[in-house]
């Protein structure tokens, strides 16, 4: 991955108009398609001919029993060990909600909607994009923190311009359900979306693939670019430790937790024999590392200065 390069002129006045920055509390600018300057809510990269940005839409702590989401097959005492051999507290976590936007050519592609307009919009405006100049969104799968964003609590669509897309496996299990979330933002707009399958490309460069397991029709999404790849994992993995590092840990909110499973060993043995980076919607922000195996299981290593360069 290559940051978004500096002219000398460009670099010496983003010096010079660092101590106002700092004065304003605004963060400094970087040049270059306009694309928004890094701060809390946004993180933006080049990858290839595309310009990446993860968006923070929300973030909380859970202070109940984690294990009571994640490890839920293994006993108390392993859940304890591995979690202090990770320096993370037993009775506590962090979670992030990251929905991703794609830059390439004159498409703007959003991936999943987040918990709601106000917290996606927001993050998108840091980044330099309005909700008008969306043109796809793509949901990965249709929880409530992937589609609560599509409507406000008016209603009105936060995306008028996008083309809304998802998989037809998703749609047809939670059509079948009594779910709130999909009854109150997927099915008054049914007709505005495009249902689609394993392989289908919203736009050139980024190709969708069945994830099956966290839900019926979970899709992941596999970016490339002038021979650089990412892949946009969504919930595959929805802890860093605790699903990722042992991918049969059951987690409470995957529906099937065998297939799961089996999507996390395929995707991520890829994703660490490739060596390319993904993105997942619930890891630490900014949400982008690489994953290598360690064990039986993975090991993610979160980016540093890797997408600077």
């Amino acid at each position: 991955m290559k940051n978004l390069k500096l002219t000398r002129r460009q670099a010496l006045a983003g010096t010079a108009a660092l101590p106002a920055a700092a004065l304003t509390g605004a963060p400094a600018l970087a040049g270059g398609h306009g694309e928004g300057p890094n701060n809390a809510i946004q993180h933006t990269f080049q990858l290839g001919d595309m310009t990446v940005s993860t968006l923070l839409a929300g973030t909380r702590t859970v202070e109940d029993d984690p294990q009571g989401i994640f490890g839920m097959n293994v006993d108390r005492e392993a859940f304890e060990r591995v979690s202090r051999e990770n320096f993370i507290p037993a009775d506590k976590a962090q979670f992030f909600f990251t929905p991703t936007v794609v830059r390439a050519g004159d498409s703007v592609i959003l991936f999943d909607a987040g918990l709601s307009a106000a917290g996606t919009t927001a993050a998108l405006a840091e980044a330099g994009i309005a909700a008008g100049d969306v043109t796809h969104v793509v949901i990965t799968h249709m929880h409530g923190d992937h589609i609560g964003g599509l409507s406000d609590d008016s209603g009105a669509l936060t995306y008028p311009n996008a083309q809304l897309i998802a998989g037809q496996a998703e749609f047809d299990h939670w059509s079948g359900t009594d779910s709130g979330a999909f009854n109150g933002k997927v099915k008054p707009i049914a007709d505005r979306f495009t249902f689609v399958g394993d392989g289908y490309s919203p736009v050139s460069g980024i190709t969708g693939m069945a994830a099956f397991g966290h839900t019926p029709g979970h899709m992941v999404y596999r970016l490339e670019s002038n021979g650089e790849q990412l892949v946009i994992a969504a919930d595959l993995a929805n802890h860093y430790v605790w699903s990722l590092a042992h991918p049969e840990w059951e987690v409470r909110f995957d529906i099937d937790k065998e297939k799961a499973a089996k999507a996390r060993r395929d995707v991520l043995g890829m994703i660490a024999a490739e060596r390319i980076p993904m993105i997942g919607f619930h890891m630490p922000f900014p949400g982008v590392g690489y994953v290598d195996t360690r064990g039986d299981g993975f090991h993610y290593v979160p980016v540093t200065y890797q997408t600077m360069l």
